[in-house]
């Protein structure tokens, strides 16, 4: 077989191309013999298809996302902003923290274990690349109907990948969720989070600067596996073939990744790299360019020289494959030596690829033939821009009309008892200790909170007990109802939880999941949810520093829910002043923060309770939101708050059952005046928090709250060893804990 030239293309100009079965449109191909005065090379095609695959170019959500960009609000702490691997945020004291999340949702459909594994793996390169330590992991999860069988697939392999890379990478797992539905089933979500820590002088780009400069892949040899996994994978539509794709689906090695870490960490404490990027979606075909493209001249690459696993791999498929454990890195000539007796070290395998040229073009050859000449840029960060058409669905209006204000309520007291005990034992309220205990969460020793607190909260400073907070949350539910809303609400619960651990929120990274970008109803519900986060995060003053969109989470017509997943980073200057969620002294006053209202849209309690979906979900009040988090931020601070826990996915029950349980204490309600005993125990309003206060703390703390307008009704206290709501019922807590804690186990174990 004759070698595809750039002469020879250019030779050849009706030579048929395999463009369609890479992902390409027709007139996206069109506009590739374009740019190139000729028709491409098939290497060239190659590294276009997967560069302007949805999922690396974001091409139908880019001129929605610039948003984040236009209503960015003014931001000190923000060093690195989007458009890098992982923003940046200054947390004092010299250090800063970058943290991101992605989403590796299609992989982990067809095969979980190395789906969730691999996802795992690359996020912290992304990390890792901005010249951080990665020191937490979080994973936010979607998966189908709890008892349905194909969950039983899925759901145990994914956490056994998420667990085995990560507690392989000795990395504390310190957050997340787990939420079941069945707009799921086929199309699981696998978000994956992860935190650095460096000094601010320690930051590092992706860019290609200096002719000269060596171009250097270490890590893994690069094997057949993730060919096509952005272009074709996770950049179309679900169908029934779809399980037999595994080759798609890159496969990991955490122990090669450890060695990963350790070796770029020490290259860079030598500061002998000019430039980094880690291998991840798009492979070599996505280094190359986007470090060529950042730089300020061209880049010479060797194709032959790449260390293979597969020697009868081609050059398309080696400009493709998406082999974990890679990175790539410029290096001065004179830092080559020093940087290749780091790699010996630590048993880490170190090529020179290729260099920086004065140019401006993006050349590779193969035994000395050149296969590729193209502008860099034009693969890296010109690709298609659509405006998709967007429309609000039919069937919206007749969804929020029918309201869950009017499902039948429990008519006695023994049905509310009865209905508090489904809703604390329901899969998506059931305790999640069965998944979570499969994550090594103290390795390292800075874990200061984890699962199942509203928070995860690492030190990052010994000496001084410096902290940060994460906290990641999005209910599709919500969404669904209200797209502009629920992804507010998604903003603010990750905001109220990272402030209920007494950290003061500072940042915002998102994994943005949806349906079919050629759907407009979809489209529609992405525009509303990106607009919505935008000016959420503009009210709130936390910019949003990175992310991720994942689109066509659809099996045939059938969309998931939208589901934005917000991340919110916090800081606190100490950790030993963080606020946990159990009750755990008898005496402490529970008081309710915030104003609870009929809200029952997208509620748990109409999920659980009536299988209904319908009405408008709790309205956003982020002005609210802000002094709550000012409270609860100066609660824990000056020792007026013991605990606190954030309401929000079943309201008041859900939070003080969870809390009792955390601290094995009980505690003793009482109806506020004005309210009914069912709106009080399930309704979702937002912006709302119940604290413990200790009583010699509770004028000081009601006066605080005062002063300030947050409303506080004292509505309890920790004591006894059962939840009674006065007047209604009384369950113990044993009952209590076995409905909680034995859902997840008897589905899964």
């Amino acid at each position: 077989m004759t070698l595809d030239t750039v002469k020879h293309a250019a030779g050849t100009p009706e030579t048929e191309l395999p463009w369609k079965e890479l992902g390409l449109k027709e007139d996206e191909y069109a506009r590739i013999r374009e740019i190139l005065g000729r028709r491409p090379t098939g290497a060239e095609l190659a590294m276009y298809s997967v560069m302007w695959s949805e999922h690396c170019s974001y091409k139908s959500s880019k001129v929605h996302l610039k948003q984040f960009g236009e209503k960015a609000p003014e931001n000190d702490a923000l060093l690195v902003g989007i458009g890098e691997n992982a923003g940046v945020v200054d947390v004092g004291q010299g250090y800063a923290v970058t943290f991101k999340v992605e989403s590796h949702n299609h992989p982990s459909y067809i095969e979980p274990y190395q789906g969730a594994a691999t996802g795992v793996g690359g996020i912290v390169r992304d990390i890792l690349a901005m010249g951080a330590r990665p020191v937490a992991v979080m994973d936010p999860l979607r998966f189908g109907a709890a008892d349905h069988p194909d969950t039983k697939r899925v759901l145990p392999g994914v956490v056994a990948g998420i667990g085995g890379y990560g507690n392989c990478l000795g990395l504390p797992n310190i957050g997340g969720e787990v939420v079941f539905d069945s707009c799921y089933q086929g199309n699981p979500l696998v978000n994956a989070l992860c935190v650095g820590v460096m000094k601010h002088e320690d930051i590092h780009l992706a860019k290609a600067s200096g002719a000269g400069n060596k171009v250097i892949l270490y890590g893994a040899r690069t094997g057949g596996d993730g060919i096509g996994g952005v272009s074709v994978l996770a950049s179309e539509t679900f169908d029934d073939t779809k399980p037999t794709k595994r080759p798609a689906v890159q496969v990991g090695d955490p122990f090669q990744e450890k060695l990963l870490i350790e070796c770029t960490l020490e290259v860079f404490r030598e500061k002998l790299v000019a430039g980094i990027q880690d291998l991840g979606g798009a492979g070599l075909s996505c280094a190359t360019s986007e470090l060529a493209s950042a730089g300020s001249g061209g880049m010479r690459v060797e194709l032959d020289t790449v260390p293979l696993r597969d020697a009868t791999l081609s050059p398309e498929e080696i400009l493709m494959s998406e082999s974990q454990e890679r990175m790539c890195a410029i290096v001065e000539p004179r830092h080559v030596d020093r940087f290749m007796e780091i790699c010996e070290k630590w048993d880490v395998i170190a090529t020179v690829i290729g260099e920086v040229t004065e140019g401006e073009r993006l050349e590779i050859f193969w035994h000395g033939e050149q296969i590729v000449d193209v502008p860099p840029g034009t693969v890296a960060h010109e690709g298609p821009t659509y405006h998709r058409p967007y429309a609000r669905p039919e069937w919206q209006d007749a969804l929020q009309a029918d309201d869950a204000g009017g499902l039948p309520r429990p008519a006695t007291s023994g049905e509310l008892r009865e209905q508090v005990l489904k809703l604390v034992g329901s899969p998506n309220q059931a305790a999640k200790s069965w998944i979570t205990d499969q994550y090594d969460r103290f390795v390292q020793g800075n874990t200061v909170l984890a699962q199942p607190e509203d928070a995860g909260m690492v030190r990052i400073d010994p000496d001084t007990n410096l902290g940060v907070a994460v906290a990641t949350d999005g209910n599709g539910r919500y969404a669904k109802l209200d797209p502009y809303a629920g992804a507010q609400l998604a903003l603010a619960e990750a905001y109220r939880n990272v402030a209920a651990s007494g950290a003061r929120p500072l940042a915002v990274s998102d994994c943005l999941n949806f349906g079919s970008p050629e759907d407009p109803a979809v489209m529609w519900q992405f525009a509303e949810a990106t607009r919505g986060l935008a000016d959420g995060c503009q009210r709130l003053g936390t910019p949003v520093t990175g992310g991720n969109v994942s689109l066509y989470n659809q099996t045939g017509d059938t969309a998931i829910h939208p589901t934005p997943v917000v991340a919110v980073l916090g800081v606190i200057d100490d950790v030993t002043r963080r606020t946990p969620i159990a009750f755990a002294e008898e005496g402490q006053l529970l008081y309710l923060l915030g104003d609870t209202r009929e809200e029952f849209g997208g509620s748990a309690w109409s999920q659980v309770v009536h299988d209904h979906l319908g009405g408008l979900p709790p309205k956003v009040d982020l002005d609210r939101e802000k002094l709550l988090a000012e409270i609860l931020i100066s609660g824990s601070r000056d020792g007026m708050i013991d605990a606190a826990h954030d309401l929000s996915d079943g309201g008041l029950v859900q939070a003080v059952t969870e809390s009792c349980l955390r601290g094995g204490k009980g505690a003793r309600l009482v109806v506020p005046d004005g309210l009914d005993a069912f709106t009080f125990l399930f309704s979702e309003s937002a912006g709302r928090a119940v604290v413990a206060v200790p009583r010699s703390e509770e004028l000081r703390f009601t006066d605080m709250c005062g002063a300030r307008g947050l409303p506080a009704t004292r509505i309890g206290v920790v004591d006894g060893d059962a939840v009674e709501v006065q007047g209604e019922f009384t369950l113990p807590l044993g009952e209590l804990r076995t409905a909680h804690e034995e859902t997840v186990p008897a589905l899964f174990a």
